[in-house]
């Protein structure tokens, strides 16, 4: 038995707690009293960080709102062709591992989400067809954007280190360094040559495994979800009528003109931003207002998209409370020392040819503890630079192995499935058999990558 997603989430922040507190050597001007209480403090004040808590808000938004669009009539139906066909659990696994590493691509809370509903909407196929299917499985499936979207167009580290001065702000204050670079644009990391044939393999072979996985694996038809009942629908479509006066929230002018206001807004914010700033669709804010906007249209009213939003909402409840932990966790892997001391010790053992597969060992290892891309660059992003600078290795090709590396125990922390968990009503002892040997196969073919380039 393994324990929940929350229970994990406590028992990692005990432990860092705990070693923050008594591994880590007290500042000399410090008592060991007054370093447990800066300690503490780091730790209160990372747990309700406006900047974090504003971060934690968009990718709930992000979260909710894809699911939102994902329940609209047209997508659902969209789905349900496209699914109407597939009489098998390989087939599913097959074609929803395709889907999934494509979007996982393009941006990591389509992928999340999307993969989530697809999963979904295959074990209701399956239910309604008299079909049987690995549904774990499939659920497993769903989730495998959430192991290639850092080497791609939404990929934290890939982005912020795009941006002009970044790179020169994050080492601010370290001395003895080289030159460090302006910036790595994306044809350095997302488009590099490295990069490409890792997306590549991806799109081969993890397909291929899933399809192999559907066939060799026993189905379980008793995990399969039921969808709603015809009797459940009607008495719904009943109340409904009860409440006709109510003709504001079902008409559909007012969610055109708002969803049409939020597009609109998104395509000119997008060309024309404004006093020189520079948008970009991976941002979180604009992403969320165009799954607003799509969200409005496709539902048709403002009626149909409450009742969408109120069934979304289940799928954030678990990263509402377990955010702040992990911010507290982020914070105190910082204040401390630890997380520099993790990768420090990695840095320490390496050479320049080992330092790629080092970096990516240990990115996947504070992955597990702080499973934020944006957080981990932070943390991990100082050190990678001055480590590549000093042993002249390609900036590029360090920065992509900490990103395969904070990708790949996506995996194994079920901190991002919880959505995906929420929407198919499983339990992450069910997909994590399957989602451990998509680890495996996934952090092959980067340490292939990196061998090869």
């Amino acid at each position: 038995m393994l324990p929940s997603p929350f229970a994990l989430a406590l028992l990692l922040t005990g432990l860092v707690l705990l070693a923050a507190v008594f591994l880590l050597k007290p500042s000399p001007h410090l008592s060991f009293r007054e370093h447990g209480l800066h300690m503490l403090h780091s730790w209160y004040s990372g747990l309700w960080s406006e900047s974090m808590l504003v971060f934690a808000y968009q990718m709930m938004l992000i979260l909710v709102l894809g699911h939102v669009l994902a329940l609209s009539p047209p997508i659902s139906r969209l789905m349900m062709k496209c699914i109407g066909h597939i009489n098998s659990t390989a087939a599913a696994a097959f074609w929803l591992c395709l889907f999934c590493i494509v979007l996982g691509l393009i941006n990591w809370g389509l992928a999340l989400i999307f993969g989530a509903v697809f999963a979904r909407k295959l074990g209701e196929h399956a239910t309604e067809n008299g079909l049987s299917f690995n549904y774990p499985l499939i659920a497993a499936t769903g989730y495998t954007g959430m192991m290639v979207w850092h080497g791609g167009l939404s990929g934290s580290a890939l982005i912020k280190a795009a941006e002009p001065g970044h790179l020169e702000s994050l080492m601010a204050g370290s001395i003895g360094l080289g030159e460090i670079p302006n910036q790595l644009s994306l044809a350095e990391t997302v488009f590099s040559g490295m990069n490409i044939f890792t997306s590549i393999c991806l799109l081969l072979l993890l397909p291929a495994l899933a399809f192999i996985l559907g066939k060799t694996q026993k189905s379980s038809e008793k995990n399969l979800p039921l969808r709603e009942t015809k009797e459940a629908e009607e008495a719904e479509a009943s109340q409904d009528k009860q409440y006709m006066a109510e003709r504001i929230d079902r008409h559909p002018l007012p969610v055109w003109l708002l969803g049409a206001l939020c597009l609109a807004a998104a395509i000119m914010l997008s060309l024309y931003a404004p006093n020189g700033t520079k948008s970009s669709l991976a941002g979180p804010n604009l992403l969320n207002i165009i799954f607003l906007g799509l969200g409005l249209l496709a539902h048709g009213s403002l009626q149909s998209f409450l009742r969408a939003l109120q069934q979304s909402m289940s799928g954030a409840a678990g990263i509402l409370i377990q955010f702040p932990l992990y911010f507290g966790i982020m914070a105190l892997m910082k204040e401390s020392g630890l997380g520099a001391a993790i990768s420090g010790f990695f840095v320490d053992i390496s050479s320049p040819g080992s330092f790629a597969y080092l970096s990516f060992v240990s990115a996947g290892f504070v992955n597990v503890i702080v499973p934020s891309g944006g957080g981990q660059w932070m943390i991990q992003g100082p050190i990678i630079i001055e480590a590549s600078q000093s042993m002249g290795i390609p900036l590029s090709k360090s920065v992509l192995a900490m990103a395969y590396g904070d990708q790949i125990t996506n995996m194994l922390q079920p901190f991002w499935a919880l959505p995906l968990l929420a929407i198919t009503g499983l339990e992450a002892r069910q997909i994590l058999p399957y989602t451990l040997l998509y680890m495996l196969a996934g952090a092959a073919i980067f340490l292939l990558a990196m061998t090869v380039f």
